[in-house]
């Protein structure tokens, strides 16, 4: 696309989720409803339609903006049921996977590090160990003391009726020394169980598992997901030969660190033509940090500092302070540690939850940090500079958009990470 005719009239979407088990349709519908309410207070059109693909999770975006018609098609990276089945532990699994989730990032000095940027991200990382450990020692000690007041229950029972010594005293002791610990185990049990059914409220196990699945491999990525990657880039590469104006690329939360490698992926294997469709890459609430300072994380380290020089990749990197769960304006590249000589990438913005959300929204929504962390997909009822659905369904390049703009001055561009050690 030359200069000249920089208007978009059909646009390639790819979103790459985060850690989530929910199908991807929650996707399409939060895309839905969000798009409405945006359309409504920005004034413009937006209408969406379900597809079908074999590799892929799509829908289609029909969309007027500023008089302008924009035809987009939006593919999802499916990676839930790989989550899912990360996710299917037993309750004592979990427990081993907390002990050894968080000597990793201990022994390596990692977790000290990540301190050094953001509090909130390392928060949200040890809540899962925190509250975890609160169940498990909740239970044990209310499965203690119920089983010790039986205990002496039973004894003093005993005692009423004068048998305090002899043969069946003694006996009576034993079954009510088993009775104690069969109600501290079986307490114990029932209160675990019934804490893990409840974590659709809590999201201990959820967070446990995340971390746990990033970190299994000290950084690098797991097979499974790897190929799932892989056959997503080729759609992508198949997209940049299309007669489209705009290739976008969302990576949204640990979504964010998979779609550097699989862009890196494609800009290597040569799929970028000079008279094709233009590049871009949006990344949303990233906690690229999480993995990028792992010991065996080379290939992520290799591909950010590859992007980073990318002049014919246009990327734009949005937090929010107000995002609790995210490593908020800190340049994955830079902190990494990994900024190679003419870096260009990426444009680390704000989102500005407390201006672009009215007092009442933000509000109702300050301490709903996973909601918050979702709100980089939703409606905006202050909207300023940043819009998903204009980004994503309107007549503007994300390059354009965002020409000229400064990057944040609030933004974390030191390095950071103890290992920056690339691909050979």
């Amino acid at each position: 696309m030359n200069a000249q005719s920089r208007q978009v009239s059909r646009r390639r979407v790819f979103h790459i989720p985060g850690y989530d088990p929910m199908h991807p349709r929650r996707y399409r519908e939060l895309y839905r409803t969000e798009a409405a309410a945006q359309a409504q207070i920005s004034g413009y059109e937006i209408a969406l339609k379900a597809e079908t693909s074999d590799d892929s999770f799509r829908w289609s975006v029909g969309a007027r903006i500023d008089g302008q018609p924009v035809l987009s098609q939006v593919d999802v990276l499916v990676w839930s049921d790989i989550v899912r089945s990360s996710m299917a532990q037993s309750i004592p699994a979990t427990y081993w996977q907390l002990l050894q989730t968080s000597w990793l990032y201990i022994r390596t000095g990692t977790l000290r590090r990540l301190m050094w940027m953001r509090k909130g991200p390392v928060i949200a990382a040890l809540y899962p160990v925190v509250m975890l450990l609160a169940q498990l020692i909740g239970a044990i000690l209310l499965g203690a003391f119920l089983g010790g007041l039986v205990e002496r229950l039973l004894l003093g029972a005993v005692g009423l009726v004068g048998v305090t010594e002899g043969a069946v005293f003694q006996a009576i002791a034993w079954i009510a020394w088993g009775i104690k610990w069969a109600l501290l185990i079986g307490i114990t049990i029932f209160l675990l169980r019934w804490f893990k059914a409840r974590d659709n409220k809590l999201f201990a196990y959820y967070l446990m598992h995340d971390y746990a699945y990033s970190a299994q491999l000290r950084g690098e990525n797991p097979p499974e997901l790897e190929q799932r990657m892989a056959v997503f880039a080729d759609i992508i590469a198949g997209a940049l030969a299309e007669d489209v104006d705009e290739v976008l690329v969302v990576g949204h939360s640990s979504g964010a660190h998979l779609a550097v490698s699989i862009i890196a992926d494609v800009i290597r294997a040569g799929h970028m033509r000079a008279d094709g469709p233009q590049l871009a890459f949006l990344s949303l609430g990233q906690v690229v940090p999480m993995v990028s300072f792992l010991p065996r994380a080379r290939r992520l380290r290799s591909d950010l500092a590859f992007l980073a020089t990318q002049r014919r990749l246009t990327w734009v990197d949005v937090s929010a302070p107000g995002d609790g769960c995210c490593f908020a304006l800190c340049d994955p590249v830079a902190v990494t540690g990994v900024t190679p000589p003419g870096k260009q990438w990426p444009l680390v913005i704000s989102a500005a939850f407390t201006q672009s959300l009215s007092p009442a929204r933000w509000k109702a929504l300050r301490w709903r940090f996973f909601r918050l962390h979702f709100q980089y997909l939703c409606a905006f009822d202050q909207p300023k500079d940043y819009d998903y659905f204009q980004i994503t369904a309107g007549p503007v390049l994300l390059a354009d958009r965002y020409a000229g703009r400064k990057p944040s001055g609030s933004r974390i561009d030191i390095p950071v990470s103890n290992y920056t050690s690339l691909m050979p």
